[in-house]
């Protein structure tokens, strides 16, 4: 019996790199975070409100996926052998429930606006919420590099970027209120931009919720990944394959190789970690070869 445990560590130095971008995006964004909301209640706009709660639900992301990332690079120990890697999962687990919670607020006080409209300033509000059209394009552009490479740092990015459209939105509301001097369009815009949330919201939620139940993460194809263990020569069978997140930036797998011919060396155990990460992102692997299918300690079973 014959076991190879490779690690490749590609990210640690990508969370490191982005420790200024998010110190500077944060900062940036909860100063604009209180002057919105200021100028919501001076202008009893629930646009510039509901922004302002959506704004805040995305710097707590960001807090969260940095601390989550700083956690992550925290040394493994006898208790906790694979350290804190989890934890960035848990962070994006934990901002979809909290973003959640201030949809359905803002949406409980839009309906309250729709049936009684109360007058809001058109021109503040396309001035604040232009503000923060510049302010979110500006923190989404901190993260344009890391996108490609780290989860988290893509999570951040799409979430900035998002709010830059959002904040758009209700440039749009203040510029109709100011045309029309409907009041009523000041709700509608807020149950828009909880609608926005809730769906970017809901595949946060899934997916956290997936990877923190050790299922295989979405960018790897199970069945892909035993056809290349299967295909390998020598090999007979694969069984007890099981793949799963470390984080939101390191996946996992173990598998079990019948292979009843000579066993191979450290080489060739060398080489299916490497193929298993240059092909399917897969940091870390370890194979254990047995000679006869079916070993009698093997009781797990993929259906």
């Amino acid at each position: 019996m014959s076991h190879d445990h490779s690690h490749t560590h590609n990210h640690s130095h990508h969370k490191a790199d982005f420790t200024k971008a998010f110190a500077f995006g944060i900062t940036l964004n909860v100063i604009y975070i209180i002057v919105e909301a200021a100028y919501g209640l001076i202008t009893d706009s629930m646009a510039l409100l509901a922004d302002a709660g959506h704004n805040l639900g995305d710097v707590l992301g960001l807090l969260l996926a940095w601390g989550g990332a700083y956690l992550a690079k925290t040394a493994a120990t006898k208790r906790r052998t694979y350290g804190l890697r989890k934890s960035t999962i848990l962070a994006a687990l934990f901002n979809s429930i909290i973003l959640l919670i201030a949809v359905g607020a803002i949406t409980i006080e839009a309906i309250r606006r729709m049936i009684n409209p109360e007058p809001v300033g058109g021109t503040t509000i396309m001035i604040v919420a232009g503000i923060g059209i510049i302010i979110n394009t500006l923190t989404a552009l901190l993260f344009i590099k890391g996108r490609e490479k780290d989860l988290n740092i893509k999570g951040a990015f799409l979430h900035m970027a998002a709010d830059a459209v959002v904040s758009l939105g209700v440039v749009v509301a203040g510029l109709l209120i100011n045309l029309t001097g409907v009041y009523i369009i000041d709700p509608i815009i807020s149950i828009i931009v909880a609608v926005v949330i809730t769906v970017g919201t809901w595949k946060l939620l899934r997916d956290s919720l997936h990877l923190s139940m050790d299922a295989v993460p979405g960018e790897i194809d199970y069945d892909k990944v035993k056809n290349y263990l299967s295909s390998i020569d020598g090999v007979r069978e694969v069984h007890d394959l099981h793949i799963w997140a470390m984080s939101t930036t390191e996946n996992a797998l173990t598998a079990h190789l019948v292979m009843p011919g000579e066993i191979e060396d450290d080489k060739f155990l060398s080489k299916i970690c490497r193929n298993l990460h240059e092909k399917f992102g897969i940091e870390h692997t370890t194979i254990q070869i047995e000679k006869h299918p079916q070993s009698l300690n093997c009781k797990s079973k993929i259906v």
